[in-house]
């Protein structure tokens, strides 16, 4: 299962999966082949191509959205692991049909875009649609034994909780808002782990498969979230509750709003879990935490 890897999708998770896949060939010195499948006429076949770090990566040209199940599951079978990192933004209904493709193939092992949540823990009917959708993906590999899989749950990208229209850390008000209650949490993941963790999965010995597998870069309440943006940015923040009645009543007033349906859903138990139980901290694998982040990525007063 480790001769040929497919990443689907080449947005910030996939080119940190296919830069992990190539870190873990130099640093292991072992030979296997990479492959990205990427969108017909998109600027993302000039950009690997002109990309030293993925000259070696051989590119599976094909649309997603308009090829059949049938010819989606003839590019998966030339591989042994597929690894989706589509995500969500190629509409409702495609991570079923991804996944029927890959079953069709005989794929040996597959990787599901199922990072993020626990999805069991939050089940189905949550305000976030798309996360039944998740749970159908769930039920068709648990459904059959012919293609291995692992799950691996990251919590949120540690990206979007600094995004302004999400509203959690708005660093140009300088307020910090809480969902649900100060105590609850949240488990935040950098791209660079997920694809590094992911990658120390697939080669992990013994071998782990048919599973979830929890990682975590740090897991904050919105008490501890705001200390950190405090301390470096050496000033108070406003901080704001937002109970869940707050967000069911913005929800109901603007129901297709997506950050309204994320700030509830992030109110769930599933969206957090204990640094002990995480497959890096077990592991002993070095990871980023939000403070690291930070540093690295905003542009924090020295």
């Amino acid at each position: 299962m480790n001769h040929s890897f497919l990443v689907i999708g080449t947005g910030e998770v996939g080119l940190s999966m296919l830069q992990a896949l190539y870190d873990y060939q130099s640093t292991h010195q072992v030979e296997f082949k990479i492959s990205a499948l990427v969108q017909p006429g998109t600027n993302s076949i000039h950009d690997l191509s002109r990309n030293k770090v993925f000259e070696n990566t051989t590119l599976e040209p094909i649309d997603l959205v308009k090829s059949s199940t049938n010819e989606l599951a003839k590019v998966f079978s030339k591989y042994d692991t597929v690894i989706c990192c589509s995500g969500f933004s190629i509409g409702k209904g495609m991570q079923v049909k991804i996944t029927k493709a890959v079953l069709e193939g005989g794929v040996s092992r597959y990787v599901p875009w199922q990072f993020g949540a626990n999805y069991d823990k939050i089940g189905r009917g949550s305000v976030q649609p798309v996360f039944d959708e998740q749970l159908d993906v769930r039920d068709l590999l648990r459904s059959q034994s012919n293609t291995k899989w692992v799950i691996v749950s990251t919590g949120m990208i540690t990206s979007f909780l600094f995004r302004e229209d999400f509203g959690v850390v708005s660093l140009e008000n300088e307020t910090i808002h809480a969902l649900g209650s100060w105590e609850n949490s949240l488990t935040l993941t950098c791209c660079e782990d997920i694809g590094k963790l992911t990658v120390e999965v697939l080669f992990h010995q013994p071998e782990i498969i048919n599973m979830s597998v929890f990682i975590s870069g740090e897991t904050a309440t919105f008490t501890q979230i705001a200390q950190h943006l405090e301390t470096l940015y050496n000033k108070p923040f406003d901080r704001i509750l937002w109970d869940n009645e707050h967000l069911k009543t913005s929800l109901e007033n603007d129901p297709e709003n997506i950050f309204h349906k994320y700030r509830l859903v992030f109110t769930h138990p599933g969206v957090s879990w204990p640094m002990e139980q995480t497959f890096n901290h077990q592991q002993q694998i070095p990871v980023i935490g939000i403070m690291s982040w930070a540093k690295a990525n905003l542009d924090i007063p020295k």
